[in-house]
């Protein structure tokens, strides 16, 4: 599926082709932390198929618990995280689903880091919803 995506401000976009049945939603600490909500998702683009265009991204290098070292890219005029990839030569970006234009067509199939999942990012299907604030 060919997806087009951008930050909050435009001074970012790209574009790229993604499996929409590999959408995933990762509750670590770290992408809570990194996304500033319960959890982050996401979504695999070959780099092959990967097209920035705009102003390049401010990139802040995460370092695991492993030692290993991520990218972390986010528009340096709004802030908005773009996308996540390895550090050296990598072989596919973690696009922020939040982030592209067909985000309504992506669904996540999958859930990682569940033991660090907030309790009630479960299911807020029981929570008050109003249409507009």
């Amino acid at each position: 599926m060919k997806v087009s995506g951008r930050c909050h401000c435009g001074n970012i976009s790209y574009e790229a082709e993604v499996d929409p049945s590999k959408v995933s939603v990762c509750h670590c600490s770290d992408c809570q932390m990194l996304s500033g909500s319960a959890y982050r998702a996401s979504v695999q683009a070959p780099r092959e198929t990967f097209t920035l265009r705009g102003g390049p991204p401010k990139i802040y290098i995460k370092t695991a618990d492993s030692g290993n070292q991520r990218a972390h890219a986010f528009c340096p005029q709004c802030g908005t995280p773009v996308y996540s990839a390895a550090l050296s030569d990598p072989a596919a970006y973690s696009l922020r689903v939040g982030c592209l234009d067909q985000r309504q067509q992506l669904p996540p199939s999958r859930q990682i880091w569940c033991q660090s999942a907030l309790g009630w990012s479960s299911n807020l299907e029981r929570i008050e919803q109003v249409s507009r604030q």
